[in-house]
């Protein structure tokens, strides 16, 4: 792009395809219109230009166009990495950033993606959010073809047991018995006539022969921390069987606890079983399968961690996971055939309906975090955060070390772990973690302990 063409554009000043930016104290409207122009066929920033079209002209660093590359690279998703050259107009400099189209939209910039409407920036609402990624030219990966697959990778028996239980669970109208390529043509499992990668990790006789990291790894740790293991398995095969593996897993490392009701006896397990079943499908449903990483489940003294693969889908955030929100499935094969099996609901409803679970039952609510860009599930078995532990004193604070260690603490061991202080002060400390519902007082007398609730 020449003085000249600058000149022309100038003239015709900012439209669809053209953003005009005074400065870069603007970047963070540069990266909007990346986004925008992204969403859309592309466009042109003169950056040194007013709205109206004056050349004011930027003053151009040593770094300045590598550190306005890194900027727009690293904040937007899917990457992008536009043309940026400086031309000369009328003496001056204008940064010239050109945006082309890529090959699979949207994009978005810091968590929100644009779109262009005449001269100006909009935000991208959820239900445009889901169109524009329908129309881009990449498929879901679930919904990709399978190139190496052939129908002999595929195990009857299980197509079989699935339709039968679609046919119970949702009334698919589809015979157990009919050939394999027409069960899964009907299930939009094939594509052109080829296996996808979903009719594999669902039906595939040995799925990780094509997808290593489409496995689960299960681990039982010693204490608190993810040190020293007591029992650790990983589980392969097809990803309805390791939904069931995983919650046998869980169940032969966490305690049954029998309790009169009535006159009935009543079995409960220290965790909601079918609040962990949600957050191991979810995880297994909505993972990245294009990350070289595993989910995880792991079992520690006072809770258990289900990791998942990859972040959120977009536009989702961890605030909206406790609230009502859309279901956005990363995996939308695997996801359909989730429902037809009532594993899933498809409503955005999961998280919800884990949180309602684990209340009801009388059990902590689930935590939902980001780490290093998973999706982290955590259930606690005592009601204890770290926004509660920060609120004791450290003499407390040792009690719940010792708590966890030792499942219960007496007058006497809190004494010996805070050498010095007075009976009114251990008779003060434990009554004011029982106000707070941290523990629970048993036994009466000499006899009393303290247990966490």
């Amino acid at each position: 792009m020449d003085k000249k063409e600058i000149k022309e554009l100038i003239k015709k000043g900012e439209s669809k395809e053209i953003e005009f930016k005074e400065s870069l104290s603007s970047i963070e409207e540069v990266g909007e219109s990346v986004s925008a122009f992204s969403n859309g066929s592309g466009g042109i920033l003169l950056i040194g230009v007013s709205d109206f079209g004056e050349i004011k002209g930027v003053e151009i660093g040593k770094k300045t166009l590598e550190n306005l590359a890194n900027f727009i690279k690293q904040n937007t998703d899917n990457h992008v990495y536009p043309a940026i050259k400086i031309e000369k107009s009328e003496g001056k400099n204008i940064i010239v950033v050109e945006v082309s189209k890529p090959d699979e939209k949207p994009v978005f910039f810091k968590g929100d993606a644009y779109k262009r409407i005449g001269k100006s920036n909009h935000k991208l609402s959820a239900s445009e959010i889901r169109k524009l990624a329908k129309e881009s030219t990449k498929s879901y990966w679930d919904e990709q073809v399978c190139k190496e697959a052939a129908l002999k990778d595929i195990d009857k028996k299980k197509v079989e047991w699935f339709l039968k239980k679609a046919k119970e669970e949702r009334g698919l109208n589809a015979e157990s018995k009919i050939p394999i390529k027409e069960s899964l043509e009907r299930l939009e499992l094939m594509k052109n006539g080829k296996l996808t990668n979903a009719s594999i990790l669902l039906f595939g006789k040995a799925p990780q022969r094509f997808f290593l990291q489409a496995e689960a790894r299960c681990a039982r740790f010693k204490g608190t921390a993810p040190i020293e293991f007591i029992d650790m398995k990983v589980f392969g095969g097809d990803i309805i069987e390791q939904r069931e593996n995983i919650i046998e897993f869980i169940k032969e490392h966490i305690n049954l606890h029998a309790k009169i009701v009535g006159t009935e006896r009543v079995e409960e397990w220290e965790y909601s079983i079918e609040a962990i079943r949600e957050a191991v499908t979810n995880a297994i449903c909505h993972r990245d399968y294009e990350i070289a990483s595993n989910v995880q489940v792991r079992i520690f003294d006072d809770r258990i961690e289900i990791w998942g693969c990859g972040p959120l889908p977009k536009p989702l955030t961890i605030d909206d996971l406790k609230k009502k929100h859309d279901s956005i499935l990363r995996n939308p094969l695997i996801g359909k055939c989730f429902f037809l099996i009532k594993y899933i609901e498809q409503w955005g409803t999961g998280t919800n309906r884990m949180i309602i679970e684990c209340l009801e039952h009388k059990f902590p609510e689930p935590a939902f975090e980001l780490i290093t860009e998973n999706l982290v599930v955590t259930f606690r078995k005592y009601k204890i955060t770290e926004e509660i532990i920060k609120l004791l004193n450290e003499r407390q604070k040792r009690a719940i070390e010792y708590l966890l260690a030792h499942k219960k603490i007496t007058n006497r061991e809190y004494r010996k772990i805070n050498p010095g202080i007075t009976d009114r002060t251990v008779l003060n400390d434990f009554n004011e973690m029982i106000n707070k519902g941290i523990i629970i007082a048993k036994g009466e007398k000499k006899y009393r302990c303290y247990l966490l609730r």
